[in-house]
């Protein structure tokens, strides 16, 4: 990382921030309870002590969108030796809190970064969390993806537990090569995983049919592991690593892009099929310009095809052959409720809508700023005020209607501060 930059090269560094970007940074407690009145100070990672901004979360733990200078879009366009997103460093301080530096967050130009800081309690003698954001894999130097058979024999070993394609609540990410015993192991939000490793993988200034594409190959590449209990069939405690040698990128509090955590909540759902195999296929993929990789997909050649007004599934075939389809998993583990298959909005009745109205008012106790509501099935216009307001605080289009992104979202978060509340008692 650019994390020592000095004199000419540091300047050469601030000065190249041609373009904007933004910047939103969310801070929460060890169990996702939001921090209000966290302060938040922004600066270049290469010049760390001179604050460029100031902010401060509101009572839901988020700042506002703050703009801030990157390099030139057209470096994360094309393949370019130029670093093409900016660095900064965050530091976090709230009372009753251990302080937090982020360091390398990552602002791409025309883009806005999501960055989310855990606080851990104020103890005796402790000391500042700081996590290392590394670099992005199409800038940064990584070893390439061993190759595999893209479809698993499940039938060796006998152990393989899944009859069904099943969207995990969350998978156990091992932070290194498989044999690193060394190495800690995540517990980490399914969806979360996808949009932390789109995040580390492809830029998100990409065409959006490019976006879904590659997405899609990190979510059945994801999947197989998991359907197969690749890992576990080794004997080894989790689901993935986060070597490139072996799976995907994979970094603890990466900074998210909006646009890939808004294809993410779209296709979640999603994994690429062939033909008469149970299984998710094992989406390998490469950079397509320092490492060549016949027959699976190129992220750089995905961009060009995304530009060129290739839709998602044609770019996927373009590189995986035209067998390859779209799925949809049969199941979503971890939730209280799946989609109904119908939107919700004003005028909506019924046991679905009860069900969302009692979930927001279990949400709103730990975000005020949703209002409270009668749980009488009826979707009237203060739900469609509570509907708005829970959308604004987690970054959705604010229409007040319920479609899957925003039913699923309501999902987690209830489960979240449902658990929050099951530890304080």
């Amino acid at each position: 990382m650019n994390m020592n930059l000095t004199g000419r090269h540091l300047a050469a560094a601030q000065t190249d921030q041609t373009d904007r970007g933004g910047l939103q940074v969310t801070v929460l407690s060890e169990q996702n309870a939001p921090i209000a009145d966290a302060v938040v100070d922004i600066s270049y990672t290469g010049d760390p002590e001179n604050t460029l901004e100031e902010l401060q979360t509101d009572t839901a733990g988020r700042t506002g969108v703050i703009d801030l200078g990157t390099p030139p879009v057209e470096y994360s366009l094309q393949p370019s030796p130029n670093m093409p997103y900016a660095e900064y460093t965050l530091r976090v301080t709230a009372p009753g809190y251990e302080p937090a530096v982020i360091s390398g967050a990552e602002v791409l130009s025309g883009e806005v970064s999501l960055q989310t800081i855990r606080l851990h309690p104020l103890i005796e003698g402790g000391f500042p969390d700081k996590i290392v954001v590394p670099e992005h894999t199409l800038y940064g130097s990584y070893p390439p993806k061993i190759a595999e058979a893209e479809i698993k024999p499940v039938n060796v070993s006998g152990e393989i537990v899944l009859n069904e394609i099943v969207v995990p609540e969350y998978i156990i990410v091992h932070d290194g090569p498989p044999n690193d015993n060394s190495a800690s192991s995540y517990y980490v939000r399914y969806r979360d995983y996808i949009k932390n490793v789109a995040s580390s993988e492809i830029y998100a200034t990409w065409p959006r049919e490019t976006l879904i594409a590659n997405i899609l190959a990190i979510q059945s590449f994801t999947l197989n592991r998991v359907y197969t209990e690749w890992y576990r069939n080794q004997r080894y405690d989790f689901t993935i690593t986060s070597s490139t040698a072996y799976d995907q990128k994979w970094s603890l509090g990466r900074t998210i892009f909006q646009s890939i955590s808004d294809v993410v909540d779209e296709v979640f759902l999603n994994y690429l099929s062939r033909p008469n195999v149970r299984q998710p296929i094992l989406t390998q993929y490469c950079d397509g310009q320092r490492i060549q990789c016949p027959n699976w997909l190129s992220q750089w050649g995905s961009a060009g095809l995304g530009e060129d007004g290739y839709d998602a599934l044609s770019i996927l075939r373009y590189y995986y052959g035209d067998s390859i389809y779209i799925n949809t998993a049969e199941e979503v583990s971890g939730i209280p409720e799946s989609y109904p298959g119908y939107l919700l909005k004003v005028g909506s009745v019924g046991a679905e809508v009860l069900k969302i109205q009692e979930q927001l008012n279990t949400i709103s106790d730990s975000y005020p700023l949703i209002p409270k509501l009668t749980p009488d099935g009826i979707f009237g216009e203060n739900m469609l005020e509570a509907v708005r307001t829970f959308q604004s605080i987690f970054g959705l289009t604010q229409d007040g209607i319920i479609g899957p992104r925003t039913w699923y979202r309501i999902q987690e978060i209830y489960v979240a501060v449902t658990r929050l509340a099951e530890n304080t008692v």
